[in-house]
């Protein structure tokens, strides 16, 4: 079962399986990180909802809900 980045509730683990993003999206998200394989735990998300935190590889990053949604990741 996949689920989108962005549907991680906070203290939730997924493991990257695809990237939809295409073009710069796609080579930003890579460089965060956010390839095959990479666990992600969503920390919190802002009291409007947008950004979420995310700890990716020993960093905390933040991703706006256009961006997440573009990430799909088995939970974990």
């Amino acid at each position: 079962m996949t689920v989108t980045l962005g549907d991680l509730k906070p203290g939730s683990t997924g493991e990257v399986v695809f990237l939809q993003a295409q073009g710069l999206t796609r080579r930003r998200l890579m460089d965060l990180g956010l390839v095959p394989g990479t666990r992600v735990v969503a920390l919190r998300r802002s009291p409007g909802g947008d950004p979420t935190a995310f700890f990716i590889r020993g960093a905390v990053i933040a991703l706006r809900r256009e961006e997440s949604r573009q990430v799909l990741v088995r939970p974990v």
